[in-house]
């Protein structure tokens, strides 16, 4: 048995940032928060001292879990950079222990991606979990292995299709997957991850981002496009927008853009991003 105590690097809180983490292959119950990955199950537990405590058989799946949970990346220069945005500053400061949950496979993000677009995120994260049992299914405890580059380059398009992806989807994802191994993306700058998302068919600057933010870990890309942001910046202008438009939103944000699109999310959903009055019941 493998066990690592961890002090996370800045503010982190684990009920904050998995509280919305579960899927096919890992859950949150009573503040335990169980994974499986590399083969094994690891879990994760934060102690009131804010050290976070991973174990597991396995010292590759600890290892994988501590940066699942992104312990070691520390957003202080985040939040001391937009403490006083007149957009995100609230949120910034009710939610600073909040950092995204990550995928602990690239392809898992890219499938995440492809299952969200122009969906709500309850029937997108339905329809994930189901792929996902499909292509690898559960163990007795009801976790199923992140999916790899190998199993979804494996999977008939018209087969994800029968289980609800559209074919148009399914294909993207073959293409993708049996033209390169996702997770050699670690090593590309971001800049090249997205021209690459972004150049196949069925993909695009939303799909770049779920993939950089959530498969890479990578803060720098916005998730432009994304219906919460639409919705945010719909109140905020009192009109109709565009998908396209909420580049502008997250442009402010820089190199925290993609960060900041999980901050602006949560934050519309807690009622901490100031609205125009008239526009906020």
């Amino acid at each position: 048995m493998v066990e690592i105590g961890i002090r996370p690097s800045g503010p982190y809180s684990l009920a904050l940032s998995a509280r919305l983490a579960g899927d096919a292959t890992r859950r949150v119950r009573d503040a335990l928060f169980t994974a499986r990955c590399c083969g094994t199950v690891a879990r994760a537990w934060q102690s009131p001292d804010g050290t976070v405590t991973v174990r597991s058989e396995s010292a590759a799946a600890a290892e994988k879990l501590r940066w699942t949970l992104a312990l070691d990346d520390d957003h202080t220069e985040f939040l001391r950079r937009f403490a006083d945005d007149p957009l995100l500053g609230r949120a910034a400061k009710h939610l600073r222990g909040l950092r995204p949950v990550r995928t602990a496979t690239v392809a898992q993000a890219l499938l995440r991606a492809v299952c969200g677009q122009l969906i709500d995120s309850k029937t997108a994260r339905s329809l994930e979990r189901r792929l996902i049992r499909a292509l690898a299914p559960p163990d007795e405890d009801g976790y199923c292995e992140p999916p790899s580059t190998t199993a979804l380059a494996a999977a008939a398009p018209f087969e994800l299709r029968r289980l609800g992806l559209h074919e148009r989807r399914g294909a993207a994802i073959a293409r993708v997957c049996r033209s390169l191994e996702l997770e050699r993306l670690h090593d590309l700058p971001t800049a090249a991850v997205v021209r690459r998302i972004e150049r196949e068919r069925g993909l695009g600057p939303w799909s770049a981002g779920v993939v950089c933010l959530e498969g890479l870990g990578r803060y720098e890309h916005g998730l432009v496009g994304d219906l919460g942001l639409v919705k945010l910046l719909r109140a905020l202008r009192g009109r109709p927008v565009e998908g396209w438009e909420t580049a502008e939103l997250l442009e402010p944000y820089g190199e925290w853009a993609g960060l900041a699109s999980v901050y602006l999310l949560t934050g519309y959903s807690r009622g901490l991003i100031p609205l125009p009055a008239a526009r906020a019941a």
